[in-house]
């Protein structure tokens, strides 16, 4: 089971991965896990002193030094993923994983009051950035021995739920996503998966359910067996599926 995954010292040892929201919350704490495993770690956010907090934090612990690039995955464009992908390629010449975590929420509403631009913030940030960053780091990740890619999913993702709309319908797209990479690549040394890391207690599950207790939920940390288990060599024949840190 990934979720009681006990990952070996060094695993993630002279691999170089990129994380998306990294700034806070399961991105942190997986830039910060990655990199107490060996990884040289790319933190990819819009908030540039939040990414420097878990900068620092990496170095502090003795980590490989991590790299930063500020992006809001908003309003980037493909031009922006293909200069970074160059820009990867000229300091690390190969990249091992990618963890596609950011994501936007949006609010919970019918389905037919959903504001249009809100619709488009929340497709740009979680479907078409993951798709476009993608594209424009095949190549570089090609370049690596056994590559790894994590998108994240949702229970919404998988079963749609009333006034969950637009993060639901990303999250199925999201998935689709997924199946689609993997079975092109598969046999290609590059593997794609998803993770669906479950009620989590994170700024975007509090925006949610307001009048939910944090203190039930698990903390990002607890989720990380799952993580390593994906970034990691021991899941190399793993491919095309989703995987629920928290399983029923």
């Amino acid at each position: 089971m990934p979720n009681l995954y006990q990952a070996p010292a060094g695993l993630l040892e002279e691999k170089t991965i990129l994380i998306t929201g990294a700034g806070a919350g399961i991105g942190a704490e997986a830039a910060t896990t990655f990199a107490a495993y060996g990884a040289t770690c790319i933190l990819l956010g819009k908030t540039v002193p939040k990414l420097e907090q878990v900068y620092d934090r990496i170095v502090e612990n003795g980590g490989p030094q991590p790299a930063i690039v500020p992006l809001d995955l908003k309003g980037a464009t493909l031009k922006n993923y293909q200069d970074m992908a160059q820009t990867i390629t000229d300091q690390f010449g190969k990249l091992d994983g990618v963890l596609h975590n950011a994501s936007m929420l949006g609010h919970l509403s019918a389905f037919g009051d959903i504001p249009e631009q809100e619709w488009m913030d929340v497709m740009q940030v979680n479907v078409n950035s993951a798709a476009l960053m993608t594209q424009a780091l095949i190549p570089v990740l090609r370049k690596a021995p056994s590559a790894s890619v994590i998108f994240t999913s949702s229970g919404v993702g998988k079963k749609g739920r009333a006034f969950w709309g637009t993060y639901a319908v990303s999250k199925f797209a999201t998935e689709g996503m997924m199946q689609v990479l993997a079975s092109e690549f598969e046999n290609r040394g590059l593997r794609f998966n998803c993770i669906n890391p479950g009620a989590t207690r994170t700024a975007m599950r509090a925006s949610a359910y307001p009048a939910e207790n944090p203190d039930t939920l698990k903390t990002p940390a607890d989720l990380m067996p799952a993580y390593l288990y994906l970034m990691g060599d021991d899941s190399l024949n793993v491919n095309g599926q989703s995987i629920d840190c928290q399983p029923k």
